[in-house]
C-alpha cells in the first residue's frame, strides 16, 4: 500500500497544465487553458484546464477532475497506478507498506499485460547489449543502419535469440505463466510445446504517448521466404494498433512545439530521423490512418506532413487516410522522397538540415497531389476521369465548409481548372456527396438510439455530457452557485465568524436544498471539517467516489453558472465575481436561502388560509404574512436592489 504522506507529495509536486500538456496542446485563454478535449472527437475546443485550481472540465462530454483523475481516465490507470505514473514523472520516491502474498497476487491479475510488457522490453534489450549473440547479430543489424548508442537507448530496442525457447524458459523461469505470455503474443503452443514468437528477431517495443509498453513489433533478419518481415504483438487488452502510433512517445513534445507532426510508414524511419535531429515524427507501422490515430495526432496538432517513398506502393499508401483527415480539419501535406529513397534513407545521406530543405520546397497538398497521381492514370481514358472527378469532389466534400469555407472554395476551383470541368456542375456534386454523408449519419445515430434503449445510471459511474448535466430547473443554479462560493471561499474572513464557511454553516438550512448533489457536497463538507478540524479544498471533491460530483464540481470552476432568470428576473439580484467582491458573492448567496426559507413559509401560510376557519387564527396568519412580506423586502434592500416583480404574481 502506498502510504498517505506519499499520496500528497505526488499531488502537492504535480502541476496540471504541465501532465495535460503532455497529451495535449494547450493554449493561454484568460486565466485558463484550452484544448480538444482527449476523451472525444471535437472540432471547436471545449476542454478547458485551471492551472490556479488544479482542474480541467470538458463541456462537450462532460468529464472533469483533478491531475489524478486525468491520468486515470486518459491512461486507462487504477488509483495506484496513476499515483505510480505521477511519481515516476516527477521523481517521487514512494512509502510503501509491504505487500501480502495476496496482495501481489491481486496486483499481477490486474496488471498483468503491462508488467510483463515492461519485463519483456529490459530483458530484450538486455540480450541486445549484453549477450554475444544479441551483440554479434542484432547490435551489429542496428549499428549498419547508422543508430548510436544513446537512440537504441531511446527507443528500447532490443533482440530475440534464435534459440527455439530462450525467451520463454527466461520468462517461466521469472514467474509469468505460459497462458499470460501467449496472450501476450509472445510465445506460441504447438502441440503443448512452448516456442518463441521473436525468436532470431530484432524488437520494437511499442509505446502508449506516457512510456508504457502496449505491445512489440519485430523484424527478422535472416532470409526466410516463409516467415513474414515484420510481425506485431496481436490485439490483447493493452494493444490495438489502430489506436497507437510508433514514436508518440519520444515524439510528443517536439510535435506540440513545432506545431507539425510528420508521418512516415515504418519503426526505422522514424528512429534515423530522431538520430538526425528530426524528432516531430510518428509511424502507423503500415496501417491505414485511423480516427484513434488521427485523434492522437490532433490533440498535439493539426498540422500534418505525410513522408513517403515515390515509388508506387508509397504512393498508394499517401493515399490512404487522407479524406479522413480532412473531415477532422487537418491540413495535410504530402512529401514524396526520389525513387529508391525513403525518409531513413534521405537524412542518413543528405542530413537534417537538407532533409528539411526537401520537405520545405516539396510539400503538395492532399488534393493536388491526388489529382497529380489521377490524371496520370486517367491519360485519356474518360472512365477514369470521370472516376477521378467523382474521387476528387467526395474529397473536397469532407472539408468543413463552416471552418474552412475559403479552403473549400480554393480546392473546387483548382480542381474544376485542372480537370476541366463546369465548376457549378462540380459543386453540385460536391454538394451532394455532403448531403449522402449528412444523411447516412443521421441514419446511422437513429439506429444507434433505437438499439441502447436507456439504463437508470448507477452512482460513482456517471458519465454525462455537459448538456444532460445541466440543472433541471432554475433554482437549482443557485444551489450548485452555494458549492462554488463554499468551496472556493469558504476559508476566507467574514465579520462576526470565523470564516466564510462558518456565516454559511450558521444561516443557511441545509433542508432548503433540493438537489441531491449539492446536498451531499454540503455535508460532506461540514463532515470533513468537524473530522479533521480544517476546510476541505476543491481537490477533495474533485476527486469524489461519485464520478457525476467529480465532473460537475469541475466544472463550477472553469466557467460559472448564471444566475437563475427567475431569481434576476424577481429580485434584481445578482452574484459579483472576482476575488475583490467575494463578500457580494457571499450575502447575494445568504439572500437567496434566507428569501427561500421565507417563501417555504409564505407558502404554508396560504395554505393553512385555504382551510383555517378561526377569525382570530387567519388574523394571525395574515399578520404573519405581512411581516415576511417586509423581511422580504428588507433582505432585497439590504443587497442595494429593488424588487421588480414580485414571486408569484
Amino acid at each position: 500500500m502506498i502510504s498517505q504522506n506519499s499520496i500528497q507529495e505526488v499531488l502537492n509536486r504535480a502541476d496540471i497544465l504541465d501532465v495535460v500538456g503532455q497529451f495535449v496542446r494547450l493554449k493561454k485563454r484568460g486565466a485558463n487553458h484550452i484544448a480538444n478535449c482527449p476523451f472525444h472527437h471535437e472540432k471547436t475546443p471545449s476542454f478547458y484546464v485551471s492551472g490556479a485550481k488544479g482542474i480541467y472540465k470538458c463541456f462537450g462530454c462532460g468529464k472533469g477532475g483533478n491531475v489524478l483523475t486525468f491520468i486515470q481516465e486518459h491512461e486507462k490507470l487504477t488509483y495506484p497506478e496513476a499515483i505510480r505514473w505521477l511519481a515516476d514523472y516527477y521523481k517521487v520516491t514512494l512509502e510503501e507498506s509491504e505487500r501480502t502474498p495476496e496482495q501481489q497476487q491481486q496486483q499481477l491479475a490486474e496488471e498483468s499485460l503491462r508488467i510483463l510488457n515492461e519485463w519483456a522490453a529490459s530483458q530484450f534489450q538486455q540480450t541486445l547489449l549484453e549477450t554475444e549473440e544479441g551483440q554479434a547479430i542484432g547490435l551489429s543489424y542496428f549499428k549498419q543502419r547508422g543508430f548510436r548508442k544513446e537512440i537504441i537507448d531511446r527507443f528500447r530496442l532490443g533482440y530475440n535469440p534464435e534459440g527455439y525457447d530462450h525467451f520463454y524458459r527466461a520468462a517461466i523461469q521469472k514467474g509469468y505463466n505460459a497462458d499470460l505470455l501467449e496472450k501476450a503474443g509472445l510465445v506460441k503452443n504447438r502441440s503443448g510445446m512452448y516456442n518463441d514468437v521473436y525468436r532470431g528477431r530484432v524488437i520494437f517495443p511499442i509505446q502508449s504517448m506516457t512510456g508504457r509498453v502496449l505491445g512489440f513489433g519485430a523484424r527478422i533478419l535472416k532470409s526466410n521466404e516463409k516467415a513474414p518481415k515484420y510481425i506485431n504483438t496481436p490485439e490483447n487488452e493493452l494493444y490495438n494498433k489502430s489506436r497507437v502510433l510508433y514514436g508518440m512517445y519520444q515524439s510528443r513534445q517536439s510535435i506540440g512545439k513545432l506545431d507539425e507532426c510528420f508521418l512516415v510508414e515504418g519503426y526505422t524511419d522514424v528512429i534515423s530521423l530522431h538520430q538526425g535531429g528530426v524528432e516531430n515524427v510518428v509511424s502507423s507501422s503500415g496501417t491505414s490512418l485511423t480516427e484513434d490515430q488521427l485523434r492522437l495526432i490532433g490533440q498535439l496538432t493539426k498540422n500534418l506532413t505525410i513522408l513517403y517513398d515515390g515509388d508506387a506502393a508509397g504512393v498508394k499508401a499517401a493515399l490512404r487516410g487522407l479524406d479522413m483527415a480532412l473531415s477532422q480539419s487537418f491540413n495535410v501535406k504530402l512529401v514524396l522522397f526520389p525513387e529508391g529513397d525513403d525518409p531513413d534513407s534521405f537524412i542518413q545521406k543528405a542530413g537534417a538540415g537538407k532533409f528539411h530543405e526537401y520537405v520545405k520546397t516539396h510539400k503538395q497538398d492532399v488534393i493536388g497531389f491526388r489529382l497529380e497521381v489521377g490524371m496520370k492514370e486517367a491519360a485519356s481514358d474518360p472512365v477514369q476521369k470521370s472516376k477521378l472527378v467523382n474521387e476528387i469532389a467526395e474529397s473536397i466534400s469532407r472539408i468543413n465548409k463552416a471552418e474552412d469555407f475559403a479552403l473549400q472554395d480554393h480546392y473546387i476551383r483548382e480542381a474544376t481548372r485542372k480537370l476541366q470541368v463546369e465548376e457549378a456542375g462540380f459543386i453540385n456534386l460536391v454538394n451532394k456527396y455532403i448531403r449522402e454523408r449528412v444523411d447516412g449519419d443521421k441514419k446511422y445515430q437513429q439506429r444507434r438510439n433505437e438499439q441502447q434503449a436507456p439504463e437508470p445510471a448507477e452512482q460513482g459511474t456517471v458519465d454525462m455530457p455537459a448538456e444532460r448535466i445541466a440543472p433541471a430547473n432554475p433554482d437549482e443554479q443557485q444551489e450548485w452557485e452555494l458549492v462554488r462560493v463554499l468551496l472556493e471561499q469558504g476559508a476566507k474572513e467574514y465579520e462576526g465568524f470565523a470564516n466564510v464557511a462558518e456565516v454559511i454553516h450558521n444561516r443557511i438550512d441545509p433542508d432548503l436544498i433540493e438537489t441531491m448533489q449539492v446536498r451531499q457536497i454540503y455535508d460532506g463538507y461540514f463532515h470533513y471539517k468537524d473530522t479533521f478540524g480544517n476546510l476541505p479544498d476543491i481537490s477533495y471533491f474533485v476527486s469524489h467516489p461519485d464520478l457525476a460530483i467529480q465532473h460537475r464540481v469541475a466544472g463550477l470552476f472553469q466557467t460559472k453558472d448564471s444566475m437563475s432568470e427567475k431569481w434576476q428576473t424577481n429580485y434584481g439580484i445578482e452574484t459579483l465575481h472576482g476575488e475583490f467582491n467575494y463578500l457580494n458573492e457571499v450575502d447575494s448567496m445568504l439572500a437567496y436561502f434566507e428569501l427561500k426559507k421565507i417563501k417555504v413559509v409564505q407558502t404554508e401560510i396560504m395554505n393553512r388560509l385555504k382551510t383555517e376557519q378561526d377569525i382570530n387564527r387567519i388574523t394571525a396568519l395574515h399578520r404573519k404574512f405581512l411581516e415576511l412580506k417586509q423581511s422580504e423586502s428588507e433582505v432585497v434592500k439590504k443587497m442595494g436592489t429593488v424588487i421588480v416583480k414580485q414571486l408569484g404574481r
